[in-house]
């Protein structure tokens, strides 16, 4: 198999960061609340961004949103958005910052009628990752059935930055939908 087939199209080969996205993490299976409330923050960051810019700064956002913490972030207040703001080390849009911190408190209310963030989203699909048939990432979809429902009811919970692309994105990007290209050697880990 050529290098050029070995993983999908959209890898920007020449940046490392990128590649070990994919090859480590993009896709897989991914659990545990602070894990989840992470990625579910860091691709609302991403609206109208390239995600290699948001990925680039992961660091920054785990230093400024204390590791993703649910509580810490659910209390987070106007000195705190101020801090981050000056930092540097995040995207510097206060709409994006409040965004986090409102979303932590909604994902408490979550919490508390699903039982944890990973039930609420993993039950859309069954507990199982979504394997689809990906000849090439330019034709694949970049919404879903399951993508619309969420952003629905997440819109009507009052949730921040959120539209079916940006959760489908998500989906992806926990492994809620495996779309890997059909001839990447990463498409069926860890499923």
């Amino acid at each position: 198999m050529s290098s050029r087939f070995s993983r999908c199209g959209w890898v920007k080969l020449s940046d490392p960061v990128y590649v070990a996205y994919h090859d480590e993490e993009w896709g897989k299976a991914l659990h545990g609340e602070r894990a989840l409330f992470e990625l579910f923050c860091l691709e609302t960051q991403s609206a109208g961004l390239s995600w290699l810019t948001v990925l680039k700064k992961r660091d920054g956002y785990r230093k400024a949103f204390a590791d993703f913490d649910l509580e810490s972030v659910a209390n987070f207040g106007e000195e705190e958005i101020a801090s981050i703001l000056q930092t540097g080390e995040v995207i510097k849009s206060r709409p994006k910052i409040e965004a986090i911190i409102a979303n932590a408190r909604l994902f408490q209310r979550i919490i508390h009628e699903h039982g944890s963030i990973d039930a609420y989203f993993w039950n859309y699909v069954d507990g199982k990752t979504i394997v689809n048939d990906v000849a090439d990432y330019k034709h694949a979809a970049c919404t879903s059935v399951i993508s619309d429902a969420i952003t629905k009811d997440l819109k009507k919970r009052g949730f921040k930055f959120v539209g079916s692309t940006t959760i489908y994105a998500f989906m992806q990007a926990c492994g809620m939908v495996n779309d890997h290209e059909n001839s990447c050697r990463y498409k069926y880990h860890d499923l």
